[in-house]
């Protein structure tokens, strides 16, 4: 008979799959170039601006407006920029935090926080950081074009397992 610690499939692990980190300025301009600038020294790639989906006259934004800047970071450079958001928050996050497929997300002040030295001609930014986690087996099934399938129920992310994962892997603390 094999031990417990034997018959923990490797397969089921819970990892990183990507981190976004998003900075919304809500108007396009000098801010956003701004805030484009702080992604790409944080992160070292060249982030994506996102548009306005319609216009909303009281926050003064339009349709197609580019208002917002995000970077999507996989694999050793997502785990350690995770944990540097993480040791700002302190290691707590919220309950409310994870969705019920197993990602969470969080949201900082000031991104100076992070390990970056302030800059008075960018000024200071905060952003969110949203984390899409997986399985290390598994997940091509549901999204290939070819013999498509569904991830069975007991390999698919739960709130339950991510919160397992965050408070073992980095002693976090949920309230």
């Amino acid at each position: 008979m094999s031990t417990p610690a034997e018959s923990e499939n490797v397969m089921k692990k819970l990892r990183v799959a990507k981190l976004i980190l998003n900075i919304s300025v809500g108007e396009s301009g000098d801010r956003l170039t701004r805030a484009a600038k702080v992604l790409e020294q944080l992160s070292g790639q060249t982030p994506v601006f996102s548009r306005a989906r319609y216009t909303v006259r009281t926050f003064g934004i339009r349709r197609n407006e580019k208002i917002a800047v995000h970077v999507t970071i996989r694999g050793e450079k997502a785990e350690e920029m995770l944990e540097r958001g993480l040791k700002v928050k302190e290691y707590e996050l919220k309950k409310k935090n994870f969705a019920d497929n197993g990602n969470f997300g969080f949201g900082i002040q000031e991104h100076i926080d992070l390990g970056l030295k302030y800059d008075p001609s960018t000024g200071i930014y905060g952003m969110d950081f949203y984390v899409v986690m997986k399985r290390a087996g598994g997940g091509r099934v549901a999204v290939r074009r070819k013999q498509q399938g569904r991830i069975g129920k007991p390999h698919r992310m739960t709130k339950e397992a991510s919160h397992k994962w965050f408070v073992e892997k980095y002693e976090g603390i949920l309230l």
